[in-house]
């Protein structure tokens, strides 16, 4: 599945928004699109809006029109700032950003500059991609044949460069031969799980059952559920991660049954200058995604509403922080800074 696609001169998304009733593919030759596509969900997850993000940096690059070093750097700068504006809680974005300044600033002329970033662009959306099935590998040896294990939002080939992560450690577990069924949470107020998960894992005919946010409790304390795995936007140096909303809750859950709650994410989500959750920035997104479900309006006019988009579990709360580079068994006390 290609979600996000580089073509040379122009990238190339899948409109997350229309998933699960249309499949729609929208190209862009202009960064300001690209950039406006991460705000507005069209594409999501934290990998997948650093990949689109670098992409985009490299598109722009290549309609700067100076040759002059300095008057291409300002611009650049300009840019950055742009895509750094999009989304404030995924650390991707920021890390990716911080890969394409480095380059801007380590070269000095601008025509090979501009290479260089088209490389470097195509470079972070394959290495993604390996992490992702390495990640797979590492983590697949906490899921159990005939385990029932739940997930919440996205985490998947959509949510990045390929495969996924939390997914992906769902499809190397099945691709080893285990009997995997997923219970998908629907994932209020953007409803990632009901409309992508299910999409993508139905798509894989990996068995997938969706239940509503506030069902969990129930299919946990009955015996259903066996192990949780989501997905991460960042983590913080001692081990706390945000997530989609609603993660804090199904954690703690998770902790009050004794069933495993592991985290999948790619090094590039850890942050280390990040000291605890309580530091992480939480996006507040727009009002109309929980007044409305699908343009259809469900709460009345004028009422009051919040709409955090992420939530922060605490390390004590989670088993397992599956990366690419290793795992972290209880990472509270330890934090992330041993996969550095």
């Amino acid at each position: 599945m290609d979600a996000i696609k580089w073509n040379g001169d122009s990238v190339t998304l899948l409109d997350q928004r229309l998933l699960p009733l249309k499949e729609v593919y929208n190209t862009y030759t202009n960064y300001s699109d690209i950039a406006a596509a991460i705000t507005n969900m069209e594409t999501r997850g934290a990998p997948a809006i650093g990949i689109a993000a670098g992409m985009g940096i490299a598109l722009a690059a290549q309609g700067i029109g100076t040759g002059d070093i300095v008057k291409f750097r300002d611009e650049m700068s300009r840019i950055f700032g742009i895509f750094a504006a999009t989304r404030p809680t995924a650390v991707n974005l920021f890390w990716t950003i911080d890969r394409m300044k480095k380059i801007t600033h380590e070269l000095t002329d601008v025509k090979q500059l501009k290479e260089t970033l088209k490389k470097e662009a195509v470079r972070i959306h394959e290495e993604d991609i390996a992490a992702n099935r390495q990640m797979g590998k590492n983590g697949s040896r906490f899921l159990n044949d005939g385990d029932i294990v739940m997930t919440h939002c996205n985490a998947g080939a959509l949510a990045t460069g390929g495969y996924g992560t939390a997914l992906g450690v769902i499809r190397a577990a099945v691709e080893e031969g285990k009997k995997i069924e997923v219970f998908a949470c629907e994932t209020r107020p953007y409803l990632q799980g009901a409309r992508l998960t299910t999409w993508e894992l139905y798509r894989d005919n990996i068995p997938v059952t969706l239940i509503t946010d506030n069902m969990s409790g129930h299919f946990m304390k009955t015996g259903v559920i066996k192990k949780i795995i989501v997905g991460a936007d960042r983590i913080a140096r001692n081990g706390d991660t945000a997530n989609k909303i609603g993660t804090y809750t199904h954690s703690v859950l998770a902790k009050e049954h004794g069933i495993p709650f592991l985290v999948a994410a790619p090094m590039s989500t850890l942050d280390p200058d990040t000291a605890t959750g309580n530091d992480i920035v939480i996006e507040q997104r727009s009002t109309d995604e929980v007044a409305f479900v699908q343009n259809v309006q469900i709460a009345p006019e004028g009422i009051k509403i919040l709409n955090p988009s992420f939530d922060v579990t605490p390390a004590a709360n989670i088993s397992a922080i599956i990366t690419e580079k290793g795992i972290i068994e209880k990472p509270e006390g330890r934090g992330i800074m041993g996969l550095f």
